[in-house]
């Protein structure tokens, strides 16, 4: 492997709390635990990855990689250049051309990959309330960002200045964790109390915003945490809830969980996941959650029906990673699950992502994986081949075809093509 050092070193400095400037009109959120947020964030006290040496060999429990053909190229070949961002989360990443956006837990982070120049936007800057950074994208002819506890902040491009929408707009929760628009123009909006639909994006206008509860669509959203949203092959809209899996489609709710078959058992899973530690123990919210599915007896961080991460394929084949409980795939009829007995590297599904040749990437907490051409196996990537840490939050393909992975504490950048 060929590793470069970059370091964003100044970051480490100026980065605050994750949500010092939040915005405090009053959501259930409002006073959860602060265990949740450091959930929700990642955990501080985690040691960021060592530097990787010359000869660095992998574990001997380490996924097999099959490299050749189509696949990826073999790790000796890879070149990766690393940046540390300090004791931050990288939980969003977009790739504009010579920018690269990187949302962290403390702050967005605008990196011009010619020159090296880096500028930062936090609570201090006018219109975005909160350092915690969701979700970043590009949404016509601005920069979006989902942020936690400060709402939803947009950049004009062309202006550079921020606006930000939150509850007097129409906004579910100041807690906004994925956007998606829709082909017809409506945008979505993933929110911790529900879901928003803004009728052609129009933002501005207060008539344009809808909100989707757990009430008022008679439990057809099966839980107000709402953690991503896709676009499905027609249209049709698909949600990661703390409570499984939910379709809005033709102006109907559908939703699957466990028992229908989304995620693994967990006498499957318990041997490998016996070792992570359970957020029901600290966090009341995820404690009560558990119970009410019946896993209060389950002392690890296992819930099957919590998803943390979405994708839909071009085949219209929905990907739901779950907390514990592998990788879930549902093809319209019936669900198949993978695990760390199909070659996952780890069964806590951060991250999933289609890149532009349609290929679906899996960032996990033990390293990134691709699923194979015939979809029964998986090229795996971890520290020990280069990428910052192994856990993996975010990541972006870029035009020239290289590609950023965000993780905790650092970015990696994969120059080599994949």
């Amino acid at each position: 492997m060929k590793i470069n050092y970059g370091f964003i070193a100044v970051l480490i400095v100026i980065m605050a709390a994750v949500a010092g400037g939040a915005y405090t009109l009053g959501t259930q959120h409002a006073g959860q635990d602060q265990a949740d947020e450091q959930i929700a964030s990642g955990d501080s006290s985690k040691p960021t990855a060592s530097p990787i040496r010359a000869g660095t060999r992998m574990p001997a429990n380490h996924p097999s990689l099959p490299y050749g053909g189509n696949d990826m190229a073999g790790a000796s070949n890879i070149k990766f250049t690393r940046y540390r961002v300090g004791r931050l989360n990288i939980k969003g990443i977009y790739a504009d051309g010579r920018d690269v956006w990187v949302g962290t837990s403390g702050g967005l982070i605008r990196y011009n990959t010619q020159t090296n120049d880096f500028k930062v936007f936090n609570n201090k800057t006018p219109g975005i309330l909160s350092n915690g950074v969701f979700f970043v994208s590009k949404l016509n002819d601005n920069i979006l960002l989902g942020t936690y506890g400060g709402g939803m902040s947009a950049m004009n491009i062309k202006t550079g200045k921020w606006r930000n929408y939150n509850i007097p707009d129409g906004l579910a929760d100041q807690f906004v964790y994925d956007v998606a628009k829709a082909p017809n123009g409506d945008v979505w909006i993933a929110t911790w109390s529900g879901a928003n639909r803004v009728k052609g994006g129009h933002f501005d206008d207060p008539k344009a915003w809808t909100m989707y509860t757990v009430e008022n669509t008679h439990h057809g959203l099966p839980n107000p945490w709402v953690y991503g949203v896709e676009v499905g092959k027609n249209g049709d809209m698909w949600f990661a809830t703390e409570m499984g899996l939910a379709r809005f489609k033709d102006g109907k709710w559908t939703h699957w969980n466990h028992k229908d078959g989304l995620g693994a058992d967990y006498d499957l899973v318990k041997d490998e996941i016996a070792a992570t530690p359970d957020p029901s123990a600290v966090s009341s919210h995820h404690m009560h959650v558990k119970k009410s599915e019946g896993l209060g007896n389950i002392g690890v961080a296992y819930n099957p029906n919590y998803i943390i991460s979405l994708a839909v394929d071009g085949d219209g084949t929905v990907w739901a990673g779950t907390w514990g409980a592998g990788l879930a795939r549902y093809d319209g009829k019936k669900w198949r699950n993978f695990t760390t007995a199909d070659g996952l590297p780890g069964n806590h599904i951060f991250m999933l992502y289609l890149d532009p040749k349609g290929r679906l990437w899996i960032g996990t907490d033990h390293g990134l994986s691709r699923l194979k051409k015939d979809g029964k196996g998986f090229t795996t990537m971890t520290a020990a081949d280069g990428l910052y840490a192994d856990d993996v939050f975010s990541m972006d393909f870029a035009k020239d075809g290289s590609v950023w992975v965000g993780s905790f504490g650092g970015l990696s950048h994969i120059t080599s093509k994949l």
